[in-house]
């Protein structure tokens, strides 16, 4: 992974923990809903955040060298691609 990517997805993974915790203590506390629905909705934003920098280690990475491969390497990362964006590959 490239260092820079993992120093920063960590770094994510640890806002999303405490975001979770908080979520947590907010149902045992019984707090108003929408306050709830806001902060899961925080979290999703944080998810997708970490899910673009595994995306850009992987096309900076993994990818590359599967497409300079050729073959079926290639053919391999592009349905990656297409399942990691929910697309069928067969489309």
């Amino acid at each position: 992974m490239i260092e820079d990517i993992k120093k920063r997805a960590l770094h994510r993974t640890a806002i999303l923990e405490g975001q979770l915790r908080g979520v947590a203590r907010m149902i045992e506390n019984e707090d108003y809903c929408m306050d709830i629905i806001t902060q899961s909705r925080a979290i999703q934003r944080s998810l997708e955040s970490l899910n673009r920098l595994l995306l850009e280690n992987h096309l900076r990475t993994h990818v590359t060298d599967m497409f300079e491969n050729g073959g079926d390497e290639r053919e391999q990362a592009v349905g990656e691609l297409l399942k990691a964006f929910d697309f069928d590959a067969r489309s």
